[in-house]
């Protein structure tokens, strides 16, 4: 059984994986099979003894990634691990020892900060525009989660938030504490300090959570605010049963209280820690990593990643929505454009020509760095006939059609079928609607038959001899653990909300001044954060990547980004922006 969990990892991966005891830091680059080895790791501690899985909480950021740690488990045959997030397993313990506790129900959760705080504001007079509450809300979680006071935090904030000025800030904080209180509610970020203050207070509390998890695993470790690190301590005690993943260029949280010092110190705060750096990359071409390490180059704690072989640990289980594809790698390409106009076409124009050479629309993903940039992108896609789709809107199995579809197929599966499971799903899905062929590209009728189309796939891949109840029943357990299929469209995403996905073929936009460096990163903490968003857009492509930048919005000029004169001429080969449109340049 303990070779079944470390079949197919290479030589580093195995000594992460069958490391088992005592505290351990895999530092992980992109693309070289973090999770994979996370969740062996967890299938060898069961399988040789050392672990008991109702004894090991794996801790996550995303209820997504926390799913996808649970279904990586299950198809291990490993049952009984909690795979949670921070706030998730603090909140369901505050909800378990709350009553035992006082007597009473733990606090109800605010469900509104800015709502709250508009009330607050009301009291006091001030004026409640929307976009400056939501400002003090977010230096509201940030105080939190970097354990500041109310005073100390403004401080740090000697300009105010939000136009509102330092006094008023203090005061819209105490006024939002004390209606929590009157209404007796937490915070997202309270559950967290209410749940570690808990355990430091209540010594029975913390012996019998303490006796309940006895082994932590942290993923994204690079992530982790202090108010986390805090909680992860507490749940310890004395112990040091803990391994932390993660990689420092990968830190593009910092705004909202992560701390990659906490990674970078983690040898330091256990000196006998079993320290394992994945530097083998298994998702992107030679070409691709010698930009991402040009980028990163002299950073502090930064990996150099070094490709594999085409068949590697992650071939088998890719983490992104990449499709196979006919193409090969190429070189890197820089292309400038007149406008912000141009560069949307001359990108449409790349996506229509390697969709034409044949490659799947899934394989091909539009990054930016601020959403705003999506509209003049998405536009130049649906004027080619291009459909796409914005990475953070609506959930798959949110989506009213998708939750028709199971409805109908959960209810079918409970009367006897006269055709076959595949005849009986296609049925279902055009007695909704459902259509061989697609509609137009763009627009919503689009999206309700990709999504549909996707449910239909979903079916065909399923195993010979699945049963109506069966998938059913799979498609329940991933809207669970928001296990979304991948859709047959071309992606457009933020820098953010790409992180943890790859795609064949990367189309990088906006690398000038003022957009990546963002205009408001003007401290040297704030522009190496942007540094590393960069090169968390460049890593998530596979075997091709395109970076442009636009000279000019509307009457402003802009300059090229710091970024491409660190990266340098020698990774990145500039390509005119005629040679993206067929021999003019795109207006």
């Amino acid at each position: 059984m303990t070779e079944r969990a470390l079949e197919g990892l290479d030589e580093r991966q195995r000594e992460a994986a069958t490391a088992v005891r005592g505290p351990v830091c895999v530092l992980a680059g992109a693309g070289t099979g973090k999770t994979r080895v996370l969740t062996r790791r967890i299938a060898y501690g069961v399988d040789t003894g050392a672990f008991s899985p109702a004894r090991v909480m794996a801790l996550s950021f995303t209820t997504k990634a926390a799913g996808e740690l649970r279904g990586r488990l299950r198809a291990l045959g490993v049952q009984g691990v909690s795979a949670r997030t921070f706030h998730s397993a603090a909140l369901a313990q505050l909800n378990y020892f709350w009553p035992q506790l006082t007597g009473d129900s733990a606090p109800a959760l605010v469900d509104n900060k800015v709502r709250l705080l508009a009330q607050a504001a009301d009291e006091l007079r001030l004026p409640a525009e929307g976009a400056a509450l939501r400002d003090v809300a977010a230096h509201i979680e940030w105080r939190k989660v970097t354990m500041r006071g109310i005073e100390e935090a403004a401080r740090a904030r000697p300009g105010g938030v939000g136009g509102y000025a330092h006094d008023a800030v203090v005061d819209l904080q105490a006024r939002y504490e004390r209606l929590k209180d009157q209404r007796r509610q937490l915070d997202f970020e309270d559950v967290l300090l209410a749940c570690a203050g808990m355990l430091e207070s209540e010594p029975r509390v913390a012996a019998s959570v303490r006796e309940q998890y006895r082994h932590f695993t942290v993923d994204e470790f690079q992530d982790v605010s202090p108010v986390q690190q805090r909680l992860l301590e507490v749940w310890l005690g004395d112990r040091r049963d803990v391994c932390v993943v993660g990689d420092v260029s990968q830190t593009i949280y910092s705004f909202a209280g992560a701390d990659p010092r906490l990674l970078l110190g983690f040898a330091e705060r256990y000196p006998e820690a079993r320290v394992v750096r994945l530097e083998e990359n298994y998702r992107s071409d030679a070409a691709v990593l010698a930009v991402a390490n040009a980028l990163m180059r002299g950073r502090p704690g930064a990996l150099v990643l070094v490709a594999a072989g085409q068949a590697g640990a992650d071939a088998a289980e890719p983490t992104g929505a990449g499709a196979a594809d006919p193409a090969g790698a190429a070189a890197p390409t820089v292309t400038a454009y007149p406008d912000d106009a141009a560069e949307a076409e001359g990108v449409a124009a790349s996506v229509a020509a390697q969709l034409a050479a044949g490659t799947d629309p899934s394989a091909v993903a539009v990054l930016y760095r601020v959403n705003a940039q999506s509209a003049p992108l998405l536009a130049a896609l649906a004027r080619r006939g291009i459909a796409a789709s914005v990475l953070g809107g609506r959930r798959f199995f949110d989506l009213p059609e998708v939750r028709r579809a199971i409805m109908e197929l959960r209810a079918a599966s409970v009367a006897p079928m006269e055709t076959s499971f595949l005849a009986t799903v296609r049925d279902i899905l055009r007695n909704a609607g459902h259509t061989d062929e697609p509609p137009a590209a763009g627009g919503a009728a689009r999206e309700v038959w990709e999504a549909r189309a996707a449910v239909l796939r979903m079916a065909e891949d399923a195993p010979a001899g699945t049963s109506l109840r069966a998938f059913s029943d799979e498609l329940l357990a991933r809207a669970k653990d928001q296990h979304e299929p991948a859709m047959r469209t071309v992606t457009l995403s933020t820098l953010h909300a790409a992180k943890g996905l790859e795609w064949d073929h990367v189309h990088l936009v906006g690398l000038a001044e003022g957009l990546l460096p963002i205009s408001f990163a003007t401290t040297f903490e704030q522009v190496d954060e942007e540094r590393r968003l960069a090169y968390v857009g460049i890593t998530r492509a596979a075997r091709t990547l395109s970076v442009s930048w636009a000279r000019a919005s509307g009457a402003r000029e802009r300059q090229p980004s710091r970024f491409l004169q660190e990266i340098g001429t020698g990774t990145l080969r500039a390509v005119d922006a005629r040679a993206r449109s067929g021999g003019r340049v795109p207006r």
